[in-house]
């Protein structure tokens, strides 16, 4: 029996508009659900690609008057599975992603990989997987 299970991934961002248009409409995330804190002077945005009842979600914070982090080395990455990632990869530069590391093979490995930045800095990687039935 499970006793857990997997709510959300959080970011802190800089400019909240700007990470949830990178996640909306270069990703095909969805916003969920936004919540504004006034008294704590910070602002939740959860997207994903379904409901947080059903799904892992990613929670944006964006503190107020804050611009920018430093990310800590401990951070690895968020990671998405792609059906085609030249394919993906193709769109994404051609939407203004940036590609860290261009499509290819695993070191050691024959899994298919690529990975690209957030607005923040955040990398993402993209893992060529076959469509789910």
């Amino acid at each position: 029996m499970t006793l857990f299970s997997y709510l959300h991934t959080m970011l802190r961002v800089g400019d909240l508009e700007r990470s949830v248009g990178f996640y909306t409409e270069l990703l095909g995330m969805r916003e969920l659900r936004r919540v504004e804190v006034p008294e704590g002077k910070y602002t939740l945005a959860f997207l994903g690609y379904g409901d947080e009842a059903s799904h892992t979600v990613l929670e944006l914070t964006y503190n107020w008057g804050v611009g920018q982090y430093e990310q800590g080395s401990a951070f690895g990455h968020l990671a998405l599975g792609v059906p085609d990632i030249h394919a993906t990869c193709t769109a994404l530069r051609a939407a203004g992603a940036k590609i860290t590391r261009e499509p290819g093979p695993v070191k050691f490995g024959t899994t298919v990989i690529a990975f690209i930045e957030d607005p923040d800095g955040y990398k993402i990687e993209l893992i060529e997987r076959a469509a789910q039935a």
